[in-house]
């Protein structure tokens, strides 16, 4: 980035720091700060939506629905994270690309099954081998999105679900006793309702969202704990920048990002449920009308 990082054996003290700083691979990591917010910006509602929808699913009175609805939150939270990112991917990645093959290449004639490989035609790969490194790097991240979203949209559908429960009786009972159709019941007072009793239960999983961001690196996603390793780690004579072991230093800046990304969750939460109580008869509802003017 400097003119005068053209030798790093000439540097030696804050030029070698602002030089060592500013290579290609810290702009990567640089940008692996922004690929987690990302992830977390987009998995979120990703999840929340796979959760209401999973949280319908449980409650319907179709019965093949609810069986579903309740054995997706049942399989998905029973298996580890890192078993289901591990494998769940590969098998989602080889669906899409089977998908593909059956109707790219119908007269195919070979098995897509060869011993341990998965064989499919050229033209079904996801993405195709002739596709610019961009495209491979978001089809990667994508996968990684909805493989977040389906295990964390599990979560919240049994958050949800209990959120749903916990809505007064007496309340629906009402709204159809004054002619409200069962959907006008779900959309006008069960679900604005809800949201108040799922808050604590959505923030503890949006923290375990946060922390969960390092498997990024099982999806080969190279996030922030990959680069801060790789950097950190000490390099031999060939790296244009040899040094000690620096990864604490590397692992103390995650530290720092990820306490303040938590505290500042831990604010905004904070002052959403205090809004979302407001009037409510709730404990927290309770503590704002007593509260001196």
């Amino acid at each position: 980035m400097f003119s005068f990082c053209s030798d790093p054996s000439s540097l030696d003290g804050a030029k070698w720091l602002a030089c060592y700083l500013t290579t290609g691979k810290h702009m990567a990591f640089y940008g692996s700060f922004i690929t987690v917010m990302v992830l977390l910006l987009v998995t979120a509602p990703a999840a929340l939506l796979f959760g209401f929808a999973g949280a319908m699913a449980a409650r319907s009175r179709f019965l093949p629905l609810r069986w579903f609805g309740k054995s997706y939150t049942a399989i998905v939270r029973g298996v580890p994270d890192i078993a289901f990112f591990l494998f769940f991917v590969i098998a989602l990645d080889q669906a899409f690309e089977y998908l593909r093959h059956k109707i790219k290449c119908p007269d195919w004639d070979m098995p897509v099954r060869q011993g341990n490989d998965f064989v499919v035609c050229p033209q079904a790969k996801l993405p195709l081998s002739s596709s610019p490194q961009w495209v491979h790097e978001t089809y990667g991240f994508l996968i990684a999105v909805l493989t977040f979203a389906i295990v964390f949209g599990a979560f919240a559908a049994n958050v949800l679900y209990g959120a749903m429960r916990a809505v007064p009786k007496n309340q629906l009972e009402t709204a159809e006793a004054y002619g409200m159709s069962r959907r006008q019941t779900f959309w006008r007072i069960l679900v604005p309702q809800m949201w108040l009793y799922a808050l604590p239960g959505l923030s503890n999983l949006w923290m375990i969202l946060i922390k969960a961001t390092p498997l990024l690196f099982l999806l080969g996603v190279e996030d922030i704990v990959y680069w801060a390793r790789e950097l950190g780690g000490s390099k031999t004579s060939a790296y244009s920048y040899p040094h000690p072991d620096w990864r604490l230093w590397y692992f103390l800046a995650l530290l720092v990002f990820y306490l303040s990304l938590t505290r500042l969750s831990e604010i905004v939460l904070g002052r959403l449920t205090k809004r979302l109580s407001h009037g409510q008869a709730t404990i927290g509802g309770e503590r704002q009308r007593r509260a001196p003017a």
